[in-house]
């Protein structure tokens, strides 16, 4: 397939708005093919060569394959993060893999899983307003807990961005665009108009969502 890192997934993919930050983060020169929802694509033969479940992102870099968001984020900063992103320290990586590994287990099931999908994506006629209203509640908590992390940090981890920012940042275009009870929470508030600045944030996290309305298919 060439050297050029490509890149399978609709733009307003969550996980695959993840992956392409990060490209952009990187500077990496990149084809990126939309497939899954409305795009299809996934039953594909050659998808299913590449990956065993038919679900997006997934990347090809020079023949090396890697499919799951955070498998490839890790992935990408190992191969192309050198000088910006990847640090040696196996301590210092530890404190960035917590982070993304709680955004991915803890607040992603609970924000795109409950809040998102049970909300917006579901049809109003089958939307379970309590299971929605539980999981609204869980994300206040856990956003409430990012607040007093980013107090006093201008990120995450401390006064620079990491890879450990991106996970949890990715909601936040959805988080604050959703019409749903939100908690005062200034610092969140501060680090998101931070990582709008970022041009890959705004060009890959930023990526409007309305067609996903009612809408339960990949």
């Amino acid at each position: 397939m060439g050297s050029m890192l490509t890149v399978w997934g609709r733009r307003s993919s969550f996980n695959v708005q993840k992956v392409m930050w990060f490209v952009g983060e990187l500077g990496l020169q990149h084809e990126h093919i939309e497939i899954g929802g409305r795009f299809g694509g996934l039953d594909d033969p050659a998808i299913r060569r590449m990956t065993p479940h038919g679900k997006v992102p997934i990347i090809d870099d020079g023949g090396t394959v890697v499919w799951e968001s955070h498998a490839i984020l890790r992935y990408l900063c190992a191969v192309h993060g050198a000088g910006r992103f990847w640090v040696e320290d196996p301590a210092e990586r530890a404190r960035i893999d917590k982070w993304m590994d709680w955004a991915h287990t803890t607040l992603q099931p609970d924000f795109i899983n409950g809040v998102f999908w049970g909300l917006y994506r579901t049809p109003a006629a089958q939307r379970d307003q309590r299971a929605i209203q539980r999981a609204v509640a869980r994300c206040t908590g856990h956003f409430r807990l990012l607040d007093r992390l980013l107090d006093g940090r201008d990120y995450l981890l401390g006064d620079v961005f990491t890879l450990a920012d991106i996970p949890a940042g990715a909601h936040l275009f959805r988080y604050f665009n959703l019409d749903i009870e939100r908690p005062d929470l200034p610092h969140v508030e501060a680090w998101y108009r931070r990582l709008q600045e970022r041009p890959a944030y705004r060009d890959h996290a930023m990526v409007p969502f309305e067609d996903l309305f009612g809408r339960l298919e990949y």
